[in-house]
């Protein structure tokens, strides 16, 4: 995902970071601490534990805990993520990585064909489930503290910062079973369907309750001027209609090859050629990326993204070999469609080369599996 940055493994997973995560920590650390004081009243009350304030509340200290609650969220967050992950690599899975973003954390899994709803069941579940869990433990630390410390501005200090966690941990483990997809509810929801029914149509009911929550979240949170509930409610539509579209396209070529969908014979350019000469090809041919290669050998590609990183003054000199990416991906014939659409989609790609016994075949492109997509729904 464009702009993220990795900070490191766990579990041999990949944790990335995007910029939205180093946005949303301020600001929710600014949040609890201005709410300093209605916080420690309400976990008073949920926990029926004294709290000493006369520590929470001086100088620097309440958005001092407000960021320690923060990053002890997004780590409850982590540690959700790698419980979905754990169980999906238990099942065969891949796990590309974790990335933590301002609404939570994203796992990037890469699935082979329809998810299987027994996997999938379990896979939604573990999530949710390992934030109650958290919480528990979180609350069950609290009722510690008094025996732990003598002090009572510590243990006031302590049984905020758990208190909150707890709290903000079973509301994570809520939120995230409500039935909306593509949240861990919603997947539950198509996979209890997914018993009774065809995939997809699961799938596209889960996708229209998904929907309908986001609509509601907007409507609320235009209603109480909330904008995390409106921004909340965008990247849920979004996502019921991406998934949606996704499990669409999986139920419909999931017998396609790429061999019967690509182009051929396919336009090839030599790494000798000029990017002026490229370019009046694309205007042309409307194609906006060749093959290169060199004595029958696919060397690279060229696309029209590489092209105009270059000024207009410099692409009659320079030649495809200077800015060509190199060692592209391909596929052979037998290779189904969806693998083509799944590589497009994670690498940001317009088109991938067909090869067989190290010749270059064909080339598929977004546009051929588009038509292919539409002749199918016929």
């Amino acid at each position: 995902m464009k702009g993220s940055y990795r900070i490191g493994r766990i579990f041999g997973i990949p944790i990335l970071i995007h910029y939205t995560f180093l946005i949303v920590i301020p600001l929710l650390a600014w949040i609890i601490g201005t709410q300093i004081s209605l916080t420690t009243d309400t976990i008073q009350g949920l926990f029926q534990v004294p709290i000493d304030t006369s520590l929470i509340t001086v100088g620097f200290m309440p958005w001092i805990l407000g960021t320690v609650v923060a990053l002890g969220l997004f780590f409850g967050v982590l540690v959700h993520e790698i419980a979905h992950c754990i169980i999906a690599r238990k099942n065969g899975v891949k796990i590309q990585n974790i990335t933590l973003l301002i609404f939570g954390g994203v796992s990037q899994m890469e699935e082979e064909g329809a998810p299987d709803p027994k996997v999938e069941l379990p896979m939604a579940l573990a999530g949710p489930l390992t934030s109650l869990l958290v919480g528990i433990v979180c609350g069950g630390i609290v009722y510690f503290i008094p025996e732990m410390t003598t002090d009572t501005a510590t243990a006031g200090v302590l049984i905020f910062i758990f208190g909150y966690l707890s709290f903000l941990n079973v509301i994570l483990f809520a939120f995230n079973l409500i039935p909306a997809f593509p949240m861990d509810g919603g997947r539950v929801l198509r996979a209890v369907l997914a018993k009774r029914m065809p995939l997809h149509k699961a799938t596209r009911i889960a996708a229209i309750v998904g929907k309908a929550f986001a609509i509601i979240f907007g409507i609320v949170g235009i209603i109480f001027f909330n904008p995390f509930l409106i921004l909340i409610a965008f990247f849920v539509y979004i996502g019921a209609s991406t998934e949606s579209t996704m499990d669409q396209f999986t139920y419909l070529l999931h017998d396609v090859t790429v061999g019967t969908t690509m182009s051929s014979p396919v336009t090839v350019v030599a790494p000798t050629l000029t990017l002026a000469k490229v370019i009046e090809m694309m205007l042309t041919s409307k194609h906006l990326g060749f093959p290169v290669v060199d004595q029958d050998k696919l060397i690279g590609m060229i696309t029209l993204v590489d092209v105009n990183r270059i000024s207009q003054t410099d692409r009659e000199t320079m030649q495809v070999r200077n800015i060509m990416t190199h060692d592209p991906v391909t596929l052979p014939p037998s290779a189904p469609v969806m693998d083509a659409f799944r590589i497009m989609s994670a690498r940001n790609i317009g088109r991938i080369p067909i090869v067989q016994d190290g010749r270059i075949v064909g080339i598929v492109t977004r546009t051929d599996i588009l038509k292919v997509t539409e002749l199918k729904k016929i």
